[in-house]
């Protein structure tokens, strides 16, 4: 004996079949791009010149029309990702602190949001209520039928609504995760209960769903080419106008497929850039 401590070496968990198995898939990933790539460049792109004119001798401007197409698509998801949440809290809160009639209520919508389809959602919305409005004459013939007829409006409703049922849900988990000795604390130094909620409660369970809500604004974002049902041009009603009128498939669909992928790296970029900005425990 020696008296000197024994060294402790820790297995390393990443093994010599992970690290191959990483580069093998990084390989296949830039194969793919390159051969994505490769064909892109070898296909028609010349319908995307604004001054191209199509069999109907009209000049479509094909280019414009993705632009004004990504303008709605980004509209109807910042809008209802953030009116969405802003239901989110309280729908979430309600169904920890209750009363037990609106912890019911609250509960039952989230079920029926979850349990139910997107597309089913927009299209009760629109083609059930949105047919009863016509119906009725002082609707009809009022201020407010521009906007009641307009499929954006029912999109943008059904968005919001579904948006907020399901992060109704995780922020009930995020609610229920914060330690109830830290909420304790913050009543025994005399806080009430929306000081608690403002100060401790709601960034605290916020900072605890936040990388859920990540993947939540691009399940989001990739849920909008459904609007494209209810005559909303965003930017995949735009590429199906465009495979329509010139009779071509995979190009539209590939600036389609660009248009999202960046989208996406952008939103989680910045929701990675949001997390490392807060101090966070680990282990």
């Amino acid at each position: 004996m020696t008296g000197q401590p024994t060294s402790v070496t820790r297995a390393d968990p990443m093994t010599d079949g992970t690290w191959a198995a990483m580069r093998a898939f990084g390989y296949a990933t830039v194969a793919i791009l390159i051969a994505v790539g490769l064909a892109a460049w070898f296909m028609r792109w010349d319908w995307l010149n604004p001054a191209f004119v199509n069999s109907h001798g009209l000049a479509p401007n094909y280019l414009w029309q993705f632009v004004e197409g990504l303008g709605r698509t980004l509209t109807l998801l910042v809008v209802s990702v953030v009116v969405g949440y802003a239901l989110a809290v309280p729908i979430g809160l309600v169904q920890v602190t209750g009363p037990w009639p609106l912890a019911w209520l609250a509960k039952a919508f989230c079920t029926f949001i979850r349990g139910t389809p997107l597309l089913v959602q927009l299209w009760l919305l629109y083609y059930g209520l949105g047919s009863l409005f016509p119906q009725i004459p002082w609707i009809r013939f009022s201020p407010l039928w521009p906007y009641l007829r307009d499929g954006f409006n029912y999109a943008l409703l059904a968005f919001i609504l579904s948006f907020a049922g399901y992060e109704g849900e995780i922020m009930r988990g995020g609610f229920l995760a914060v330690p109830r000795g830290e909420l304790e604390a913050a009543r025994a130094i005399g806080m009430g209960f929306w000081t608690v909620l403002r100060r401790i409660w709601l960034p605290r369970a916020f900072l605890v769903v936040l990388p859920t809500l990540s993947g939540e604004v691009v399940s989001q974002l990739k849920s909008t080419p459904l609007a494209a049902t209810v005559t909303v041009f965003d930017i995949y009603g735009i590429g199906r106008e465009a495979q329509q009128d010139l009779f071509v498939i995979y190009e539209p669909l590939l600036l389609i497929a660009a248009i999202y992928g960046t989208l996406t790296a952008i939103i989680a970029g910045a929701f990675r850039f949001v997390e490392n900005l807060v101090p966070m425990k680990r282990g």
